[in-house]
C-alpha cells in the first residue's frame, strides 16, 4: 500500500518456530494498468444513423470554406490537382496542415503514395480555375500555366497563400482518407479576397 510492501513477520521474531506461521507469498507486482481506449471501429450492430445521407450533405453545407486546390505529381512526372474545401490546420508548432479525399477519387491512387505536394488557397478572382479543378480530370492542366516548387510540385500563380507540404501521415476514416502534411514552404498574396464556399455555391466576397 502507498508504494511499500512488508516483506517478512516482525512481532512473530519472539514466537517458538513451530508457532511461527509460513511466512507469505506475496504476488510480484504488476504493472499499472493502462486506461482503455476506445475502438475507432464502429461495432458491426451499430445503429443506422436517423436522417438520410442528403440530409447530413445539407446540413454540412451550412458550414462556410475557403476553397483549395492541391497539386502533385505523379510518378510518371505528369501533375495532378483537384479542388477541396477539406482543408485545415492542425497545428503552429510544428506547422501542420490536414485535408481529406474521398476513396473514389481519381487523383487518390498518386495522392496515397506521393511524398510532398502544395495546396492553394484560392482567391476570389479564381472560382473559375476552382470549377476547372472540380471537373474532368483529363481537362485540368489543358493551358494552365505553373511552376514547380520544391520536389517538383506544381505551384498555380494567383492564389491567395499556398502551402508546400511533406506527407506526415494518412488516416482513412469512412468514405475519406484524411491527408496530415507538415508545411515546409508557405507564402501568401497580401489584400487577397478569399473565394468561399457555402451550401454548395461559390461565393466571391463575404456576404453582410
Amino acid at each position: 500500500m502507498g508504494g511499500s510492501r512488508d516483506d517478512g513477520p516482525h512481532h512473530n521474531d519472539r514466537l517458538h518456530p513451530a508457532f511461527r506461521p509460513a511466512p507469505l507469498s506475496l504476488p510480484p507486482r504488476l504493472p499499472p494498468r493502462l486506461p482503455v481506449t476506445a475502438s475507432p471501429v464502429p461495432p458491426p450492430d451499430a445503429a443506422a444513423p436517423a436522417f438520410s445521407l442528403r440530409e447530413f450533405r445539407t446540413a454540412l453545407g451550412t458550414f462556410a470554406t475557403g476553397v483549395t486546390i492541391v497539386t502533385a505529381r505523379a510518378t510518371d512526372g505528369t501533375p495532378v490537382g483537384l479542388t477541396a474545401n477539406s482543408f485545415n490546420s492542425v497545428s503552429l508548432d510544428p506547422p501542420l496542415v490536414l485535408w481529406s479525399l474521398a476513396h473514389t477519387a481519381s487523383a487518390m491512387r498518386t495522392f496515397a503514395t506521393v511524398q510532398h505536394y502544395a495546396i492553394h488557397v484560392l482567391a476570389a478572382d479564381q472560382r473559375a480555375l476552382a470549377e476547372r479543378f472540380a471537373g474532368r480530370a483529363t481537362e485540368r492542366w489543358i493551358g494552365q500555366a505553373f511552376t514547380e516548387g520544391h520536389h517538383g510540385v506544381p505551384l498555380i500563380d494567383g492564389a491567395a497563400a499556398v502551402f508546400e507540404c511533406e506527407s506526415r501521415s494518412r488516416h482513412p476514416e469512412g468514405d475519406h482518407t484524411i491527408f496530415v502534411g507538415r508545411v515546409t514552404a508557405c507564402r501568401h498574396r497580401e489584400g487577397a479576397a478569399p473565394l468561399l464556399f457555402h451550401g454548395g455555391r461559390f461565393y466571391t466576397e463575404h456576404p453582410l
